[in-house]
């Protein structure tokens, strides 16, 4: 993919895809944007969320991000750009769901077990990101029965993350203000890259399964 063919994807989309659009978009324009869901997932390219919900302009805030992290809520003015979609998308959209995605194939939770080569600083910022996945590493540890099967720890540290990432969403205060309300809830899903299949995580039962489970079960 080089520039030369993002322009051309550009002008097929203004041709065909837009016209399609163009009521809704300057509806959205006029009106303003009023998505009902924050979207957070990883920076990975082969996860794209419009495509894989299928879903239109305005129907979701999205923030991305190396691993689906979400960063506890952290009470200073230094610049956290994380934290500042989600407030924002709570405070002033005020979406009604917020769904946390990992996915197959993450290549931030499979980092965790590899050393990072830390040249003249230049990936700095990445290994202190990647603290945010200590515990997801921790936990899928002490639950895999064999650390040398790559596939069987990989997999599960990408799922026990979207755990931990739903429980720093907590350390938001109007995050839980509005999940005690009732007037927000929060999702755990984890994206199979090998069939474009979701999985959701059940907080009672502490699994997941899948999503068409999830929404039978409601």
């Amino acid at each position: 993919m080089n520039m030369k063919e993002l322009i051309k994807g550009n002008k097929r989309f203004r041709e065909k895809k837009f016209p399609q659009l163009k009521k809704s978009v300057e509806k959205l324009v006029k009106e303003g944007q009023k998505p009902e869901v924050l979207f957070i997932g990883c920076s990975d390219s082969r996860v794209t969320p419009d495509i894989m919900l299928d879903v239109n302009p305005g129907d979701m805030f999205i923030l991305r991000n190396v691993g689906n992290f979400v960063p506890p809520f952290k009470c200073d003015e230094d610049y956290h750009g994380s934290a500042a979609a989600i407030e924002y998308a709570v405070s002033v959209l005020e979406v009604k769901h917020i769904i946390v995605c990992g996915h197959s194939h993450c290549g931030a939770c499979q980092s965790l077990y590899t050393e990072i080569p830390l040249e003249k600083q230049k990936v700095i910022h990445v290994k202190k990101w990647l603290e945010l996945g200590a515990k997801a590493k921790e936990k899928t540890l002490s639950l895999v029965k064999d650390p040398n099967n790559k596939e069987e720890l990989y997999r599960l540290t990408e799922k026990i993350s979207v755990t931990y990432q739903l429980k720093n969403l907590l350390t938001y205060p109007d995050v839980k203000r509005r999940i005690e309300n009732g007037s927000l809830q929060i999702h755990g899903w984890y994206y199979k890259l090998e069939d474009g299949s979701i999985d959701c995580y059940d907080q009672e039962a502490e699994r997941f399964k899948s999503l068409e489970e999830c929404v039978n079960a409601k």
